[in-house]
């Protein structure tokens, strides 16, 4: 960590406020950013490397929308090999250079039968099915306490706040728990049943890991899911990963335009 924090401390020039973590298909959020600095996993040390297609895999540090961001260009999963504390040691670097605040987004799976593929789901809670937890382990106590709340997992103050926005823009969102499992296999249907008797809104591959450790560490979080496919057993179709890309590229638009409007009030 002391490696990772040295070598990206030379490299940037400007504290963030802001984490921004970009999941499958909506790395393009990035090149948003103004007088970017990108820089690749490899490059970093003890960094990981993204192996999933649609994540770049690279840190771009920059003002999104007026607002100084370090962006995760491709995040890391449980399902590629890596052990949580590898998953989620960008959020302690985070939390390392300062950065208080983390909008964290995923494409997810639609467990809920009144939404559809395309939408977007603002995320109220979640259910961590992983069969783990990042936390296990000695515990960091320069972060946070041995046995934190998670009770507000995602800040209802910007979830308030991205429900105000999407009003205003006429951008339809849902809000919702999202389900994190560890993949890399989609649900079976019964799975999915399962997931939506529990309370279940929309399930995923991500996000939950990096969520714990950023409430462990005092940030305040928002997240966001693109609900790219109907999850098994929902609409009869087989599903692909192809399937999740070519949603994402769909909405991109609007998750673009919602994502502009919030940040600035973070």
């Amino acid at each position: 960590m002391e490696k990772t924090i040295e070598y990206l401390r030379k490299k940037i020039t400007i504290q963030p406020e802001l984490g921004l973590i970009l999941g499958s298909g909506l790395g393009g959020l990035a090149e948003e950013i103004t007088d970017p600095l990108y820089i690749p996993y490899e490059e970093i040390p003890n960094f990981p490397v993204s192996t999933v297609e649609g994540h770049v895999g690279r840190l771009v540090i920059g003002k999104l929308a007026g607002v100084p961001v370090l962006t995760m260009q491709g995040r890391f999963h449980y399902y590629e090999g890596y052990d949580m504390k590898t998953v989620t040691f960008p959020i302690r670097v985070m939390q390392s250079l300062g950065i208080k605040k983390l909008l964290v987004t995923n494409a997810a799976g639609g467990i809920n039968l009144d939404y559809t593929a395309g939408a977007i789901m603002v995320i109220t809670d979640h259910i961590n099915l992983t069969g783990t937890n990042p936390l296990i382990g000695k515990n960091m106590e320069g972060y946070g306490p041995r046995f934190p709340d998670m009770t507000y997992s995602y800040t209802p103050k910007y979830v308030a706040l991205a429900q105000k926005k999407a009003q205003e823009l006429n951008i339809e969102v849902k809000t919702g728990v999202y389900v994190g499992l560890t993949g890399p296999s989609y649900e079976t249907p019964a799975e999915i049943k399962f997931l939506r008797i529990i309370g279940g809104d929309a399930v995923g591959m991500s996000t939950v890991p990096e969520v714990i450790v950023a409430r462990h560490g005092g940030m305040d979080v928002l997240g966001i899911s693109c609900i790219t496919n109907m999850a098994a057993g929902i609409s009869g179709e087989a599903l692909n990963h192809e399937e999740v890309m070519e949603t994402a590229n769909r909405v991109r638009g609007d998750f673009r335009s919602l994502v502009l409007a919030i940040i600035p009030d973070m």
